[in-house]
């Protein structure tokens, strides 16, 4: 019951991240035609501010939700007011700091959008807890409906605006817009609403695991969205734009697999966090099949860069291929790391969460400033090669843990590895070839399907057999 409960989950939560990144990538496609990389830094920038802000509001609390065995509806109300508050208080420092900010950044246009922008804030603390609801029924079809509705509705918001000349104000409205619309489906189909209910007792229990999370959570992206301060202080907002627009391909499959895995596998592992042997083998099987799923398509996309963004994105943006290729690179073992982060929240070891931030933060940050004073891309590549190394810190804990060593996980993920490595290095020479740009993807394309595919039956791997058994058995029920 678990494991169909779990597919059917996954699937819906694959759908609504697949249906919400093609048609962003649709509207960012359109829009990048319309707008300049000048227009995509500026929002870049502000983005920064933004999502670091949002770790306040929505990490922890959901997740503290999620995490309870029994959450009642004390529970979900006082979580809501907490976070509801957190997000007004955010929300006044980042308008009173919003001028310096500009100031800092040599950009006046950046007060009046950053104040703009963090209105949707508090929307995000009232989403946060539907999500939670959400995640902890596995009803994730409600989520599909709620994000495929907002996402085409603001998509045509934001293209409708780009071409009445708004620029950077086009996409400013296309997230309000997205954030308010996706709140309110999920308003209409889901029972929980608000209520005037708080517990002190409550929130001490809740907060006593959510805290650790958001601490987490908050060094993670911090540091994260650190490169993309320190890029837009140092060089232009179209460097910027450039390596964030790199960025933007290897992230529309690592969304789409790696975090429809997360968010279904923690809620699921959360209800056996007292039974190691159980979450051994459900890791296990995240890593296989994720790996498989995840390593070709990144490594095929690195070796497609260049073609890819001249034909989608025109040559405009060719200075974005040298990083699209490396961040898909380091993005390839980004699934191991998730898997194994998830595990150790669902098991209610906030506090290893906590210590592997502080371990891995100060690596990052050596990492970055030896490379920022040598150019853009050299920081690409410090931060490829600090995501792995981050990748094996994370698998150290669930040793101990639930008993999963470094031998059986690299075991795990060495046969979607070395597949990928082979399809790469079979398509990689016809870039050489003197072809129009969507002659050489398509022929790389097939090639690497042919590669990667027939290797998998010619090696008989587990992860291929176990997921044309899944879809086999679905098609028949």
């Amino acid at each position: 019951m678990d494991r169909k409960r779990f597919f059917s989950g996954f699937i819906w939560k694959f759908s609504e991240r697949t249906m919400s990144q093609l048609v962003s990538f649709i509207v960012s496609i359109v829009l990048a035609r319309i707008l300049s990389p000048n227009d995509y830094g500026i929002v870049a920038l502000v983005n920064v501010f933004i999502i670091i802000a949002d770790v306040f509001v929505t990490s922890g609390f959901s997740s503290s939700l999620i995490q309870k065995k029994e959450a009642t509806k004390t529970d979900f109300s006082t979580i809501f007011w907490c976070s509801l508050i957190f997000s007004i208080v955010i929300y006044s420092v980042i308008f009173f700091l919003a001028p310096w900010i500009a100031k800092f950044y040599r950009n006046e246009q950046l007060t009046l959008v950053l104040r703009v922008f963090a209105l949707k804030l508090p929307i995000s603390a009232f989403n946060s807890i539907q999500q939670a609801y959400v995640s902890r029924s596995l009803a994730f079809r409600k989520i599909f409906v709620s994000t495929s509705i907002a996402t085409i509705f603001s998509g045509v918001m934001g293209i409708v605006f780009a071409l009445l000349g708004w620029g950077v104000w086009a996409l400013v409205i296309q997230y309000i817009v997205n954030a308010i619309t996706e709140t309110m489906v999920l308003f209409l189909q889901i029972p929980w609403k608000p209520r005037l209910l708080f517990s002190i007792d409550s929130a001490k229990s809740l907060l006593g695991f959510g805290w650790k999370v958001l601490a987490t959570d908050l060094l993670g992206q911090f540091f994260n969205q650190l490169r993309s301060l320190v890029i837009g202080r140092f060089y232009t907002a179209a460097d910027l734009a450039y390596y964030n627009r790199g960025q933007q391909f290897p992230n529309i499959l690592t969304n789409n697999i790696d975090a429809t895995i997360s968010s279904v596998l923690f809620p699921v592992m959360s209800k056996y966090s007292d039974d190691s042997d159980k979450l051994k083998l459900m890791v296990r099987r995240s890593i296989r099949t994720s790996t498989y799923l995840l390593m070709p398509f990144m490594l095929g996309m690195a070796v497609t860069a260049k073609p890819l963004i001249i034909l989608i994105l025109t040559k405009k943006w060719i200075e974005a291929v040298p990083f699209m290729q490396c961040l898909c690179i380091s993005g390839a073992f980004g699934s191991v790391s998730n898997a194994n982060m998830q595990v150790i929240k669902a098991s209610g070891r906030s506090d290893v969460l906590l210590n592997l931030e502080l371990i891995k933060k100060p690596i990052y940050l050596v990492f970055l400033i030896a490379s920022i004073k040598i150019s853009v891309f050299a920081v690409a590549v410090s931060m490829s090669i600090y995501s792995i190394t981050a990748t094996l810190i994370n698998m150290f804990p669930n040793k101990k843990i639930i008993g999963y060593s470094y031998r059986e996980q690299f075991s795990d993920l060495l046969p979607a590895l070395a597949l990928s490595f082979l399809m790469m290095i079979g398509t990689f020479p016809i870039q050489y070839l003197n072809w129009n740009p969507f002659l050489m993807l398509t022929v790389q394309v097939v090639v690497g399907a042919i590669i990667y595919l027939g290797g998998s039956v010619l090696f008989k791997m587990e992860s291929f057999t176990y997921l044309l058994g899944l879809l086999k058995s679905k098609r028949k029920n």
